[in-house]
């Protein structure tokens, strides 16, 4: 009777390490699909061809949720008219809303009265970045982020800004209790 060979010892690999003999045994055929159709996908995906499936691509309903929320948040102006500030700093609804504002926001820097503590005195007839109705908003507006003053613009309501860059013009010629230094430029009106 003929010596049967074990099927196992024919997929044995010629080499051997420690004594210990690999098997030659290949990928299931359907591991193998499912690899290539992940790459094949992945290529699909990251090119972002056409409409893939259903809609534009996810690129294109990006841009319209962006679109759909800068719809929603109208863009604060930068700049304002001196005069309607000012008309501001006289009435007494504004600056009590823009005391609230400035109470939450900006008396932890400037100190409550607006004498300053870490910020500048706001109460001085001296400015760092200019004394003016619409300069005093624009720096509230766009913040001063080398002193770690921060843009209030996507924070704060359009609101919100006017009354406390308002309120902020009111401060003028107070006296607080205990007044910093003046730093920068004087301003005239």
């Amino acid at each position: 009777m003929a010596e049967q060979k074990d099927p196992r010892t024919d997929r044995l690999l010629d080499h051997e390490y420690d004594g210990i003999s690999e098997y030659d045994n290949p990928m299931p055929r359907w591991w193998l699909l499912t690899f290539a159709g992940t790459v094949i996908f992945s290529v699909i995906y990251a090119l972002n061809i056409g409409p893939v499936g259903s809609g534009p691509g996810r690129i294109a309903q990006y841009d319209a949720e962006v679109a759909a929320a800068k719809a929603l948040m109208p863009e604060t102006p930068t700049t304002i008219d001196p005069t309607q500030l000012l008309a501001l700093a006289s009435d007494a609804s504004a600056t009590s809303a823009g005391q609230q504002v400035y109470a939450s926001y900006c008396a932890s820097c400037h100190g409550p009265d607006g004498g300053g503590l870490i910020g500048p005195n706001l109460t001085d007839n001296v400015w760092l970045h200019g004394g003016a109705p619409d300069q005093i908003y624009g720096t509230i507006v766009n913040g001063v982020l080398a002193k770690g003053m921060p843009a209030w613009e996507k924070m704060l309501s359009a609101d919100q800004l006017t009354n406390v860059a308002a309120y902020v013009v009111s401060l003028a010629g107070t006296t607080p209790t205990n007044p910093k230094a003046p730093e920068g430029e004087p301003y005239t009106p």
